[in-house]
């Protein structure tokens, strides 16, 4: 067991900590299981009591609280002392945005809940703690601005070299088919589906056929 570990069980382990979990991922391929396994692990280890588990699937970190719904529902739990410590795999599960993750650690400091950061081994209990968690931050958000610059300029080439940008167009045969079914008076995700293409496709083509 590590000496942060210990430190940690130290301080909240021994009126048995209620403890709330917290993983996401950014597409519905990923699974969080693995992220909640090594926190279900060193909850285990420390005799913490997990109270819940949340998790948002699908959804970026760089969305903000309203649009992660077990974020927020723990942010509610926080709000009421609920739990002694937040656990999460990592600091860019909870957010990307500095201004948030600042923002939720003032709630957390607000209630006396402390955070508990599995990868970078940081625990909120200390001033080294916070001021480390903190400067993650600014990472976490340098990183997403660097990630944005680098796709803008790689469209920009793409387009200086005219290059055609977004989804492929269908074929004409399906370009003529979903005429013929939307002349019928079939519905437009009707169409999408019978045809095996996007909604965003056949509203695209049936524009088209309305300015033409």
């Amino acid at each position: 067991m590590s000496k942060r570990i210990t430190f940690l069980a130290g301080n909240i382990s021994k009126k048995r900590a209620k403890v709330a979990l917290y993983a996401r991922v950014s597409t519905d391929g990923q699974s969080t299981e693995n992220q909640l396994q090594e926190l279900r692990k060193v909850a285990d280890q420390n005799g913490w009591q997990i109270a819940q588990e949340f998790v948002d699937h699908g959804i970026s970190g760089a969305k903000g609280r309203d649009k992660r719904p077990a974020f927020d529902s723990m942010c509610k739990g926080v709000i009421r002392k609920e739990f002694d410590l937040v656990m999460t795999w990592s600091v860019d599960r909870l957010g990307r945005s500095l201004q948030h993750l600042v923002t939720f650690l003032d709630e957390l400091h607000s209630k006396k809940i402390d955070l508990f950061l599995h990868q970078q081994g940081i625990d909120t209990t200390t001033p080294a703690g916070k001021m480390m968690f903190q400067m993650l931050g600014v990472f976490a958000e340098f990183e997403r601005a660097m990630i944005k610059e680098r796709i803008n300029a790689g469209l920009s080439r793409a387009r200086a070299q005219g290059k055609k940008l977004g989804r492929p167009r269908v074929s004409l045969e399906v370009e003529s088919k979903i005429r013929e079914l939307r002349s019928m008076g079939r519905g437009i995700r009707k169409i999408a589906g019978q045809l095996r293409v996007g909604v965003s496709t056949v509203k695209r083509v049936v524009d088209e056929q309305k300015v033409a």
